[in-house]
């Protein structure tokens, strides 16, 4: 064999072992998104009573009242919030920061959920929210700003563009460094 045909062979062998990574990494993610409506029905198997027994804890609700209402109230919080991470973990368009703002809501609501304690879940959730929108409407704006200059510029597709402003990792932490 020359040296021509082992390169190709190697390639093809790289390209099938990457091929099969991302169809099984995709396999998951699909399988997740879709068992997403069986996740969220999860609350009805928890008591409708303020505290709940199981062996392996015991679940006392003093602000809901109710575990059957706290589980009902996460299932809302955290599918949505599941979701959008893998959204934005997915995403490969300019904009994908701005999905961190309904994940920070999401993220605060739940915390909110459960520290009894604070009070109402939605409330006063926007003044924690404001920093973060602070950094990230301008930073897509800024975006959004350098791709219609260089579309002005040159006549670069709109794919081209997105291609020279996307970075991608090899690994999921280094995606995660990327962005914090």
């Amino acid at each position: 064999m020359d040296n021509k045909q082992q390169k190709s062979k190697n390639l093809e062998s790289k390209f099938l072992h990457t091929d099969r990574k991302s169809l099984v990494i995709g396999s998951v993610i699909a399988t997740f998104i879709a068992m997403t409506p069986y996740l969220f029905y999860l609350y009805e198997s928890v008591p409708d009573q303020p505290i709940w027994d199981t062996f392996l804890f015991t679940y006392e609700s003093e602000y809901y009242e109710s575990a059957f209402v706290v589980a009902w109230t996460l299932t809302g919080k955290i599918i949505p919030l599941l979701l959008l991470l893998v959204w934005f973990f997915t995403c490969r368009h300019w904009w994908y920061h701005s999905i961190l703002v309904p994940i920070a809501m999401y993220t605060y609501q739940t915390f909110t959920t459960v520290n009894e304690d604070l009070g109402s879940v939605d409330s006063n959730q926007l003044k924690y929210l404001i920093p973060l929108m602070a950094i990230i409407v301008p930073t897509i704006y800024l975006i959004r700003a350098r791709i219609f200059n260089k579309l002005n510029e040159a006549t670069k597709s709109l794919q081209e563009l997105e291609d020279e402003l996307k970075v991608s990792p090899k690994s999921f932490w280094g995606k995660v460094k990327q962005y914090f």
